[in-house]
This record gives structure tokens, sequence and C-alpha cells, in this order.
């Protein structure tokens, strides 16, 4: 006949169930990302990234908020500044510049000359497009900001080189490229999962 389980045995089973230890399993495979076989340094790199990023937004949203705009008016207004020439920026190039998506800069660029910020004018070279410049207003506000977002840039990189600042962007052309086919891999598990029902 067996033993009827005393409440030591039950103990027992439940020290040694918390005493195994769970490894998870890598959350990589590509060599040049783990150590030793494990993916904890390049998991503690990513939330760095992500926290890191994260504090550029809160700064963007603060030269906006300074201005009286949103983050991504502020982008849009400053982009203009840089990219305006003589001429005019169009929309295509100040998006690809800002790295915001066209319709967006669209509906920013039209919220900016309600505001005075900017205007439009059409694009000699392309019948269908328009160019967009600052209006006076529009330029005192980027002298406005100028000081501050000095500041702030020079506290964000503080002591990073040339050398060092070159191999950030060599990595965000290659990693920004990269997330289409993340994104990409991302919508094809959400299919998949939908039609799992």
């Amino acid at each position: 006949m067996a033993r009827k389980k005393t409440k030591s045995d039950r103990s027992n089973s439940g020290l040694a169930r918390r005493g195994r230890e769970f490894v998870p399993p890598a959350t990589i495979s590509l060599p040049a990302m783990l150590v030793a076989g494990s993916d904890v340094p390049f998991r503690e790199t990513l939330y760095r990234m992500v926290f890191a990023f994260s504090r550029l937004v809160s700064c963007r949203e603060a030269f906006g908020r300074h201005l009286s705009l949103t983050a991504s008016q502020f982008i849009v207004l400053i982009g203009t500044a840089y990219r305006q020439g003589d001429e005019g920026v169009s929309i295509r190039t100040l998006a690809d510049h800002t790295q915001l998506a066209a319709t967006h800069v669209t509906t920013e660029v039209g919220r900016l000359i309600g505001k005075g910020l900017l205007t439009k004018s059409a694009n000699l070279r392309d019948r269908r497009g328009v160019l967009v410049r600052l209006t006076a207003k529009g330029e005192a506000a980027i002298r406005e900001i100028n000081p501050l977002l000095r500041r702030v840039n020079d506290c964000l990189f503080q002591n990073i080189s040339r050398e060092d600042f070159a191999v950030v962007a060599r990595f965000l052309s290659a990693f920004a490229l990269n997330t289409e086919n993340a994104l990409a891999e991302i919508r094809r598990a959400d299919r998949e999962r939908a039609l799992r029902g």
C-alpha cells in the first residue's frame, strides 16, 4: 500500500520545485549578439536603447512645448529651416529628412501654416507638388528655440567623440532598414495568429 504523503513530504516537494532554475531560451540566434551563448548583454543593450530613445522623444516634446507646438510640428518646422534653401522644400524631401510619413508631414505643414509659421507655394518643377518655407514668424521661432536646443544637445552628446557618433550613425542606418523586415515578420505572425482563431 502506498504511503500517504505527509505535510513534510509536500513541503519538501515544493522546495524542490522552487529550487530548479528556469533557463529561458535565447531571444536571438545571431552569434554576434551572443556572449558565451547568452543573450543577457544583448537584451540589456536593448533596454538602454529604448530608455535613451524615450528620453530623446521627451526632449523633442519639450522643444515643441517651448514654441506651443507638438513634437511633430517642431520637427517639421526645424526640418523646413534646414532644407528650404532659396526656393523652399518639397513635402517628400522634408519627409525623407525628418523620417516622418509624407502624409503626416502634409498634415503638420497645414497646421503650421495655420499658425503663421510656414507658407507654401507652387513647385514650378512639379506642378503637382508644393514648396514649403518659413515665414518671418517661423524664422523668429527657430531663433528663439536655438539656445535651448544647443544646450540640450551639448548635454546629450557630451563625451561622445566624432568617431563614436559615426559608428552610431552607421548602426542606425542599418538598424532602420532592419526594422522594416522586423515589422513584416510581426505582421506575418499576426496574420497566422488570426487564422488560428
